[in-house]
């Protein structure tokens, strides 16, 4: 099948070209429909530029960069950006927005609520729920717009553990709804990385140094004799 992404030594500097930052320095990867990606690595190793170039946030300045136009994307960060609306009204906007009217708009919030177990909150100001319901809202309202990817910058690192797992257990469920569904996500927690990813791509000061299936980035020969920085990653975060 058509790959959903497909870069080539593709790069992302911010700044004069004798300045700035190179945030991603020559990434080369390709991307297939139903694969489900984890983006390991330190704070600052460009795991979040990388998911914004491939949602198109983020403008590659080398390299090439090739996505599958037919397939919808949606994004959810850390701290999702709810507008000052009701919880039902931030998701349904957002299909009225792509041309759904706003009955069926409506409709469709509902569903994705009950979705994420949140119908009973669908007439609450979305800025003064918890982080966790937060998130759910958010990824209600990818839900809603039937993405085929998905991508997730950190969607738990701020949560409490009990909405961790709710948040975690969705993302779960919406990536193994379809065989076709493409899932990408940045995540400091290893545990997750081996009970959500399929393959594990480790980064390091804009660099991808490492691209293996999860069980061979956990199972320690191969990462230790091949991608000895991975390695040493691997064995600070499980210390």
């Amino acid at each position: 099948m058509k790959p959903v992404f497909d870069l080539v030594s593709a790069g992302v500097h911010y700044g004069r070209a004798s300045a700035g930052v190179s945030a991603l320095r020559e990434v080369s990867l390709t991307v297939r429909p139903g694969e489900r990606i984890a983006l390991v690595g330190a704070n600052g190793s460009g795991k979040s530029t990388l998911l914004r170039l491939l949602h198109g946030l983020a403008t590659h300045t080398s390299g090439q960069v090739v996505r599958d136009t037919n397939r919808a994307h949606a994004m959810l960060f850390q701290r999702p950006h709810l507008m000052r609306l009701s919880v039902r009204g931030n998701i349904a906007l957002g299909l009225w927005l792509r041309g759904t009217p706003w009955r069926d708009a409506t409709l469709r919030a509902y569903a994705a609520l009950a979705r994420v177990g949140l119908t009973d909150l669908a007439h609450r100001n979305a800025r003064t729920l918890s982080g966790g319901q937060q998130q759910r809202v958010a990824l209600a309202r990818a839900w809603a717009l039937s993405p085929q990817v998905l991508l997730l910058d950190e969607p738990t690192a701020s949560l409490d553990p009990h909405a961790k797992r709710e948040v975690e257990a969705l993302i779960h469920e919406f990536a193994h709804q379809s065989q076709s569904m493409t899932l990408v996500f940045a995540s400091h927690n290893l545990g997750q990385v081996k009970r959500l990813a399929s393959r594990v791509i480790y980064l390091e000061q804009g660099r991808a140094l490492a691209d293996l299936p999860v069980e061979d980035f956990f199972s320690g020969p191969l990462l230790q004799q091949q991608y000895p920085a991975a390695h040493l990653f691997v064995k600070g975060e499980s210390a």
